[in-house]
């Protein structure tokens, strides 16, 4: 008689636990690269461990905590099979809103969802998380990755992630610390970073039909590795600038662009104006705009336009904080100012034009 089985199986289904074991094994050795002195055990418990004695240091410790994605940017990193750089970006997306008030990265966890567990790729996926949380400060104390065959393709794959940070009650950043008088001063993003890809693919891939392998001149590389380049992560950045100097507030320039994230920290009563002739956006955003025909509002309420984290500063915190920033190897400028509002405006505006 036959030993074989005709049952289901949760491989029949198309769940390979083995591969996932795998792919557990190849990534251990850069979690463990992330580990904080106060993260208790290894990869592979059920729950992350994290000393909370550590914050016997603080007065009145603050918890602030973050999840977030990195949106259809996933879509480039399967068709152009790189999967060791949108790691970089989920932290960068998570740990620079934890930052914006004043709190220190402690830990992240991350979500990969994939169609079929490919080990390397995994792996890799996950190489990029913990050079991030490196980068970031903090340490990778756990995740899940989940097979979802039937749900995705077997080359498809999201990835999610959340992180916690702590800051000083009284060290506490945000638009109650924000007066008239004070100085903007923006932060060179890297590029697109991880927002406004639903708008990039359409405009360049679907109506233009631009190949990612395309060699784009104005770019300086193809489309593709434009496209790629990493969500640049200001964390450690930004608590120089606290240490160094006076700050009121940070704004992450993430989704709805830089005007809509800027007047979420700025306060009744006031307003902030960033003159757009203080830089010059790369060339990818005129590019998306030139191709696909964009609005200058739309282009800048769906990209970052150049400017990845701003700065609100006292006036006489400007040049400690400009120093600071350049000592870091961060392209930083004075970018607008906080004056009193009134009934013609509201939260933040860009003025001007860009430079050329």
């Amino acid at each position: 008689m036959s030993s074989e089985t005709t049952g289901a199986s949760y491989a029949s289904a198309g769940v390979d636990i083995e591969a996932g074991d795998r792919a557990v094994e190849l990534m251990k050795e850069w979690v463990k690269r992330t580990r904080r002195p106060e993260v208790l055990g290894g990869l592979g418990g059920f729950a992350g461990l994290f000393d909370a004695s550590a914050l016997k240091r603080y007065e009145r410790p603050l918890l602030a905590s973050a999840t977030d994605g990195v949106g259809t940017k996933v879509d480039i990193a399967r068709r152009l099979g790189v999967y060791d750089t949108i790691g970089h970006d989920l932290v960068a997306m998570v740990m620079d809103d934890i930052v914006v008030c004043g709190a220190e990265p402690l830990f992240m966890t991350d979500y990969i969802c994939v169609g079929k567990v490919h080990p390397e790729r995994v792996a890799a996926i996950v190489k990029g998380i913990a050079e991030g949380c490196v980068l970031a400060g903090c340490a990778l104390v756990g995740g899940e990755t989940a097979e979802h065959p039937g749900l995705l393709g077997a080359d498809d794959f999201d990835v999610a992630g959340a992180g916690t940070g702590v800051v000083e009650a009284d060290r506490l950043l945000g638009p109650d610390r924000i007066r008239e008088g004070d100085a903007v001063i923006a932060m060179a993003s890297s590029g697109l970073h991880s927002n406004g890809y639903s708008l990039v693919r359409h405009v360049l891939l679907e109506r233009a039909g631009l190949a990612l392998e395309t060699e784009v001149a104005e770019l300086g590389r193809t489309l593709g590795e434009e496209l790629l380049v990493p969500t640049k992560i200001y964390s450690l950045d930004c608590l120089a600038l606290t240490r160094t100097t006076e700050v009121h507030a940070f704004s992450h320039i993430t989704g709805g662009g830089l005007a809509a994230n800027l007047a979420r920290v700025i306060p009744d009563g006031l307003h902030a104006t960033v003159d757009r002739s203080t830089w010059t956006p790369g060339a990818i955003f005129d590019l998306v705009g030139r191709t696909g025909d964009v609005e200058r509002l739309e282009l800048e309420k769906t990209l970052n336009m150049g400017v990845g984290m701003m700065a609100v500063v006292p006036a006489e915190s400007v040049e400690a904080a400009l120093t600071t920033l350049a000592d870091r190897g961060v392209d930083a400028w004075v970018a607008g100012e906080i004056t009193a509002r009134d009934s013609r405006t509201s939260g933040a505006e860009l003025t001007g034009d860009y430079a050329r």
